[in-house]
């Protein structure tokens, strides 16, 4: 560098040294002064830090030698081949393209920082902060490097645990069920949920949020949401801050429309928003899009429908008025779709209530985005809108991520009943980019084994409608409580599609091929009951069925309610051909009451009676069975129509059963730890055996007969539960004590099950 006694006199010369590729015309370019100008120590100042910004030179310097300054450069070296060692769990053509050093370019320190940073950041979007990576470099001639990147993967850096502050109307367990994100459990290399992703802490926010409003609380926010690293660095803890608001209900609703000709009353009766009921975004917005569909069916394309909300906190009510006015008159020239290298592009389309060349309508663009999200095969829906190639046309891009849709799952446990259960499945929910469920699925225990294949498409012929077909074979081991064992093989087809909001109605067609076999060991302790069924009707058996059933779900919540109710009632009938003739009913009803924010009353009530008919009786694997999965504390089989005799239980063909629970956190025990209690009343009976039975009854045992002992006399029950939502899935423990019974019923006192998914 020349010094303050240098900077005087003309600059007569300009020497480049010390270059080998860089032409000596090139340096000069970058110099702020040339030949014949006179030498300032400021411009030599700028030349430095012009000529080091090149990135060609790893030193330079500039002296001053009399009249002639001299630059001094070492050339930066080339890159002749860029590796990657130690590599596994992301491929080399993904770093190769992550990183922005290829061969043949020059190689800088702050550039191998910046690709270091570039591969840091692709092992984080895979969940591995623990990865490292050193860049090493290998010196050839002709000052030419070979770049390797040596890496140290890590292990997968997951979420060890998914807390709440500030909710007080949902637990933290049933939170944990609305977001994607999920805690790490046992076989978490079969997903990715487990995994820290960034990324996804967003879309958990938005999950959060529309729960809420979906729930009443229509002032939520989503305060923060972080992820915090332990001090291991082993694991993240990710936190969500809710602030829930009041819980609110709708007050009055109302239409109101400045449209000419059109009679906004004759629509109110088609919003799913009621003066009274609790307060659900969710309808607003669906709501919001019927009445846009209805008023452009009479005519009015460019019509809009947008909701007005006036809250009352006093009252903790929300005024609801939909506005419906004229928007502007715009077309939808095309719609683009992008990102979608594997589901089909009519898959997408479908999902949109409009189409090229429709009026332009931003409420259902809108809802289009969210329907594609709430189909679960994407990352992320992005929908813009741009100038089309006139004034009153609009494009629409679709930008999609995909996301896997494939899941591998296993579930493992024990119960009092069936001893070690378990079960494995492979379900795709976008089977070859078609938006359809497939689903095989092995289960089984020490009494029973099933093998089902499921298929649904879930928009048959493009329309709101459900189908698909079900293949399966069952064997159940009965032999303990009823003397026998049943295989079961064959298939349904089925048709589901939506009535109304919260109503679906399904109907489907079974033919199935049964057989019932005693072991020549029990021979002499069956009833004879079964023996002569197998005498009379054989051991084999056709069933063509056809069935139909009604549900009505409005609970807050789909895995944990806390308020709400769900109703199903279904029938069959079989005889449309087969060997066996019978109608069946069946109904269920939940109920749940929020006693406090943390305590819940649960009500059941279910019952099924079925019936022979063309002369028929009913065989004894479709007669009902029941015992502690209906009203605890009775064993397996343990109440209903028995043969004295042999003691084994010979089912009845109508039932009943209620349950009144209430659930409450355990007390002194942290509510992240997912422990629970119950106290519960059980009661119904189980009644009225086939007429077989009756004609065997009373009968010497030499002539096939047995003791029928049948009593619709209630059985009821009252105990206490623990629940536990453990790492391994749900646990439950029954403590029961039979008030009311028979005395040939079958009493259990405890009762345990457990269950998990992967």
């Amino acid at each position: 560098m020349a010094s303050p006694a240098q900077a005087q006199g003309v600059v007569r010369e300009i020497r480049v040294e010390g270059n080998r590729r860089v032409e000596p015309e090139t340096v000069r370019s970058y110099l702020q002064f040339s030949v014949g100008e006179a030498y300032d120590a400021g411009k030599v100042d700028r030349s430095l830090q012009a000529l080091f910004a090149t990135g060609l030179f790893a030193d330079v310097s500039i002296d001053q030698d009399g009249q002639a300054v001299v630059i001094y450069v070492v050339e930066n070296p080339v890159i002749n081949q860029v590796a990657f060692e130690g590599n596994s769990e992301v491929d080399t053509d993904t770093l190769r393209a992550e990183v922005q050093l290829k061969p043949r370019s020059v190689y800088t320190r702050a550039r191998v920082q910046g690709d270091v940073q570039r591969i840091l950041d692709v092992y984080r979007r895979q969940g591995r902060f623990a990865a490292s990576v050193e860049p090493k470099i290998i010196e050839l001639e002709q000052s030419r490097v070979n770049l390797v990147f040596e890496i140290n993967e890590g292990g997968a850096t997951k979420v060890q645990g998914v807390n709440f502050v500030g909710n007080h109307a949902f637990s933290d367990a049933q939170l944990r069920d609305i977001v994607s994100t999920t805690q790490s459990g046992w076989f978490d290399f079969l997903k990715g949920t487990s995994i820290y992703d960034p990324d996804r802490m967003n879309l958990d926010r938005e999950l959060l949020r529309q729960f809420y409003l979906k729930n009443g609380y229509a002032d939520v926010r989503v305060v923060a949401a972080n992820a915090e690293l332990d001090r291991e660095g082993s694991g993240f803890y990710v936190n969500f801050a809710i602030d829930e608001g009041e819980l609110y209900t709708f007050g009055n609703v109302t239409i109101e429309s400045s449209l000419p000709g059109a009679d906004p009353q004759s629509l109110i009766g088609e919003v799913l928003t009621h003066q009274g009921e609790t307060y659900n975004g969710a309808d607003i917005d669906k709501s919001a899009e019927k009445l846009t569909l209805l008023t452009a069916e009479q005519g009015f394309a460019f019509a809009r429908v947008r909701p007005r909300a006036v809250p009352d906190p006093a009252t903790r009510t929300i005024a609801l008025t939909y506005i419906v006015d004229e928007g502007p008159r715009i077309y939808i020239e095309r719609i683009n779709i992008s990102g979608n290298l594997r589901t089909k592009d009519h898959v997408i389309r479908r999902e949109f209530r409009l189409a090229e060349g429709d009026a332009y309508n931003p409420l259902l663009v809108d809802r289009a985005k969210k329907r594609l999200n709430g189909l679960g095969f994407f990352k992320s829906v992005d929908i813009k809108r741009r100038p089309g190639s006139a004034q009153d046309r609009v494009v629409l891009d679709v930008d999609l991520v995909e996301q896997s849709t494939g899941e591998l799952s296993f579930g493992a446990g024990y119960s009092t009943s069936e001893g070690v259960i378990g079960d494995v499945s492979i379900s795709e929910r976008n089977l070859l980019g078609n938006g359809q469920f497939l689903r095989l699925k092995l289960a089984g225990s020490l009494e029973r084994m099933q093998v089902d294949l499921s298929f649904t498409e879930p928009r048959f012929l493009d329309r709101n409608l459900s189908a698909g077909f079900d293949l399966f074979h069952k064997e159940v081991d009965q032999t303990d409580e009823s003397g026998f064992s049943s295989t079961r093989t064959g298939g349904t087809v089925r048709l589901g599609f939506p009535l109304s909001e919260n109503l679906w109605m399904q109907t489907g067609y079974t033919l199935d091929y049964s057989t019932i076999d005693v072991e020549a060991k029990y021979l002499n302790r069956v009833s004879n009951l079964v023996i002569e069924e197998i005498n009379t009707r054989g051991e084999d058996l056709l069933t063509s069925s056809f069935g139909t059933s009604l549900t009505y779900d409005k609970r807050n919540h789909p895995k944990n309610p806390t308020s709400g109710y769900y109703l199903q009632v279904s029938g069959d009938m079989a005889g449309l051909g087969g060997d066996v003739q019978y109608v069946r009913v069946n109904g269920e009803g939940r109920a749940y009451y929020p006693i406090s924010e943390k305590i819940t009353f649960v009500g059941r009530l279910i019952g099924g009676h079925i019936e022979g008919w063309g002369g028929d009786d009913i065989r004894l694997t479709d007669l009902y069975y029941r015992g502690g999965e209906t009203i605890r504390g009775f064993d397996r089989g343990g109440f209903g129509p028995r043969d004295l005799l042999t003691n084994d239980a010979i089912g009845g063909t109508t039932y009943w059963a209620s349950t009144a629970e209430i659930r409450f956190p355990l007390p002194f025990i942290p509510d992240d730890l997912g422990l629970s209690g119950a106290v519960f009343a059980d009661a119904g009976s189980l009644f009225n055996a086939n007429d077989l039975a009756k004609s065997l009854n009373g009968k010497p045992v030499a002539d096939n007969g047995i003791v029928l002992a049948d009593d619709s006399s209630i059985r009821s029950s009252v105990g206490a539960s623990i629940m536990w939502n453990s790492p391994v899935g749900p646990i439950r423990m029954d403590f029961a004590k039979a008030l009311t019974k028979e005395k040939y019923d079958e009493e259990q006192f405890f009762r345990f099950g457990a269950s998990t998914k992967f």
